[in-house]
């Protein structure tokens, strides 16, 4: 794979421009190249006119229709809504997007006539907009349910929308109710906590403390070994200075030991018979 997306003659964008304003006329409001890509903003009645110039001019041959998508300027207040057509060239390797503006009342002209697949995009926009299209045969809902109100993608449309679908016990069907949580608008606080936002959360008193640049430098095994020395507790006073044990000063006294604070001489053994070859080898009861 050689690029994340498909790539496309952008160097055409000047020449582009060039031939749909002469093509167009007045139907073009205005042509824009925008981060290598090529808007055409026309007028609603004449799309159907400037897309089939676009498709069958020599020189610009877009022959496919990609996509139809749909964007809500609420801002605007009039002919809020804007028709975006996706074309593609496959002749000239070129992609251009024609724009036209428009409200919920005027429909735009249907272009099933050029292409037959606008069929089921304006089908899309008008369920998910509310945009009108005059000349489409079979302008119903395609993706929202039956008896759906409203249209989701507007940006005045509640999050929660207005119904609610559950299963009724009572009436062992699927019944639609007003939702519960009433929500017209949202505020959302886009603030990021780490960029300076005035409440303060867990954890952030530590970036109060400056630290030098750069990593830490790792600690050696010496200073591992004080830094253990320094945390051991400290020994008693009166303690004595080896533990109990079987621990030497040196090599004569090794297995010796030493006797704890309670220790006293060992009872004498019954079984043991002084003199005996037990006691001389040191068995197990002496």
């Amino acid at each position: 794979m050689r690029a994340p997306a498909p790539a496309y003659a952008a160097d055409l964008n000047g020449e582009t421009i060039d031939r749909a304003r002469g093509v167009l006329g007045t139907s073009l409001l205005d042509a824009i190249d925008r981060v290598g890509e090529v808007a055409l903003h026309v007028r609603r009645d004449a799309l159907v006119d400037a897309l089939a110039a676009l498709r069958d001019t020599p020189g610009l041959e877009y022959q496919q229709l990609m996509e139809i998508a749909g964007v809500d300027y609420p801002d605007r207040g009039v002919e809020r809504f804007e028709v975006v057509y996706c074309l593609l060239s496959l002749t000239r390797n070129h992609r251009i997007r024609v724009h036209v503006q428009t409200d919920d009342v005027q429909p735009v002209p249907s272009v099933t006539g050029l292409w037959p697949v606008a069929g089921w995009l304006e089908r899309e926009v008008y369920d998910l907009y509310g945009v009108l299209f005059s000349g489409n045969a079979d302008l119903r809902r395609i993706l929202t349910d039956y008896g759906f109100r409203g249209h989701p993608l507007r940006k005045d449309f509640p999050m929660t929308g207005y119904t609610e679908v559950r299963y009724s016990e009572e009436h062992k069907r699927v019944v639609y109710q007003p939702v519960s949580l009433t929500q017209d608008f949202r505020n959302f606080d886009f603030q990021s906590p780490w960029e300076g936002a005035a409440y303060v959360l867990p954890g952030d008193e530590k970036g109060a403390l400056p630290e030098a640049k750069g990593a830490p430098t790792p600690l050696k095994a010496d200073d591992l070994q004080k830094a253990g020395a320094a945390r051991s507790p400290t020994q008693a006073p009166g303690a004595p200075s080896q533990p109990y044990g079987k621990t030497a000063e040196s090599t004569a006294e090794t297995g010796v030991g030493r006797n704890g604070p309670q220790s006293g001489p060992k009872p004498a053994d019954p079984d043991v018979i002084p003199g005996s070859s037990a006691e001389k080898t040191g068995g197990q009861n002496q």
